[in-house]
């Protein structure tokens, strides 16, 4: 009881060229989104690992400087017990002051250092 020809359905050649075109576009965008997305995720990957490396380089410092600062001030308790009179103990605490400013003003300068390297290499464009 149907007509004949109304079961045949079929889209008009202009309409399935103009479909196929959208859908190719819309395959490349999408394409396109996914590379730029891998893209910009593999950048934000270096950049974390350049300021992981950053902070390890700064972790080890502080604990390098630590451990020296550490030793120092026990070398300086051991000099201060073999130490024979007053004199001797002011001479040694001013010896130790002067080497411990010195050291902290050299150790407060690499860190600075260090600091502004890794915070430069964090935002340095990458290509």
């Amino acid at each position: 009881m149907s007509e004949p020809g109304r079961d045949h359905f079929e889209i008009p050649k202009d309409m399935r060229t103009m479909a196929e075109a959208s859908f190719d576009q819309a395959r490349k965008a999408f394409e396109q989104f996914v590379s730029n997305t891998q893209a910009t995720a593999g950048k934000i990957e270096e950049r974390n690992a350049t300021m992981r490396a950053g902070a390890r380089d700064i972790s080890s410092k502080a604990l390098a400087y630590a451990e020296k600062n550490v030793q120092t001030s026990l070398d300086y308790a051991q000099s201060l017990l073999k130490a024979k009179d007053l004199t001797e103990v002011m001479k040694l605490h001013s010896e130790y002051v002067q080497s411990q400013m010195r050291a902290l003003t050299e150790q407060a300068s690499e860190m600075g250092q260090a600091v502004s390297r890794a915070a430069m290499d964090a935002v340095k464009p990458r290509n």
